[in-house]
């Protein structure tokens, strides 16, 4: 296919202006033909910033421009069911900000819409395309590390960090804290690498000890899946630390690695040995290049050159998990699923 894929752009805040337009904007095989934000005056600032042809503060004047064939959701997640879903029924496909939706029944009518009306719906989880993370999955697949049976994964961040409240902190608005923000992302990278099996259950632990929020601001959770491996998870807007912490750590019956930096070992003869391919790149790199990574494999499979990562039923199970950990904490109790 030589033509442009032709792309809406719903919401123009911090996550479209930094990372999605600019991405779209480099990429040869597709073209951003509108933009729409509610309010008005900020789309229009966008769409001349950017050089796009239409700007709108209603999405469905968006969708009625039958050249666009695929719909960027980077609204708050509070609309991202009602956007994604018109998005769907007006004949395009979507990629829509993580987290997909505000909890799993919303979720799950999100892709059952994708189905209903047969197009792609893709939740964009940068983390899984990172450079290491997709080296390292690499391994993984080809057994070097052998069954992966223990992982645990964390994204910690220094209170300095949380400078203002947004609507990130709004339940209402966001569908929960810390977990939502951050652990979303390190649970589906952890359960990406590990093969993607299902959860058996969940156990967590929800805290709100310093920023006084109306959400958690940290968060514990250990997860069983059905395959007999566990995942613990770690996360934090608030930690009294000099850094912040940002890891993914596999054990295997042959070996075991570390995310961030990528450091693969790997049992050989009765030793263990240091198999990490050469190449390092810094962290500040790795994030900003894994949403051009992401973007571009979004528009690879809108050509139908490859197959869907991400997808909203893999974005399901992390919902369904989700879920989990939110009734784990209130009740105190281990949650079967």
């Amino acid at each position: 296919m030589s033509e442009k894929v032709k792309i809406g752009v719903v919401g123009t805040g911090a996550i479209a202006q930094t990372s999605h337009i600019p991405i779209w904007k480099k990429l040869k095989h597709a073209e951003i033909v509108a933009v729409c934000d509610v309010n008005k005056n900020k789309a229009q600032w966008v769409a001349e910033k950017f050089g796009i042809r239409h700007f709108f503060d209603d999405p469905d004047d968006l969708l009625k421009i039958d050249e666009i064939q695929a719909v960027d959701v980077c609204t708050p997640t509070q609309s991202h069911p009602a956007v994604a879903m018109s998005a769907l029924a007006s004949g395009k496909h979507v990629l829509v900000e993580k987290p997909m939706a505000r909890n799993f029944e919303e979720s799950q009518r999100m892709v059952e819409a994708a189905k209903e009306d047969n197009k792609l719906l893709m939740v964009a989880m940068n983390v899984r395309f990172r450079q290491d993370a997709i080296v390292l999955k690499s391994f993984i697949k080809n057994g070097e590390l052998g069954e992966i049976f223990y992982a645990k994964t964390g994204w910690l961040q220094r209170k300095e960090r949380l400078a203002r409240q947004t609507w990130f902190s709004e339940a209402e608005i966001a569908g929960g804290g810390v977990f939502m923000d951050l652990g979303i992302q390190m649970l589906d990278v952890g359960l990406w690498l590990m093969g993607n099996h299902k959860a058996e259950s969940v156990k967590a632990t929800t805290y709100n000890k310093i920023a006084q929020l109306q959400v958690e601001d940290s968060a514990a959770a250990f997860v069983k899946l059905t395959n007999g491996a566990t995942l613990t998870m770690e996360v934090s807007w608030t930690l009294l630390s000099e850094r912040d912490f940002f890891y993914t750590n596999l054990f295997g019956t042959q070996g075991g690695a570390l995310l961030n930096p990528l450091r693969i070992h790997k049992e050989l003869h009765g030793n263990l040995v240091n198999v990490t391919p050469d190449r390092e790149e810094s962290p500040t790199n790795l994030y900003k290049k894994s949403y051009e990574t992401e973007i571009r494999h979004f528009v690879e499979c809108l050509r139908g050159e490859g197959e869907l990562s991400c997808s909203g039923e893999e974005a399901l199970e992390r919902m369904r998990i989700i879920d989990a950990v939110y009734e784990s904490a209130k009740t105190g109790r281990e949650v079967t699923l």
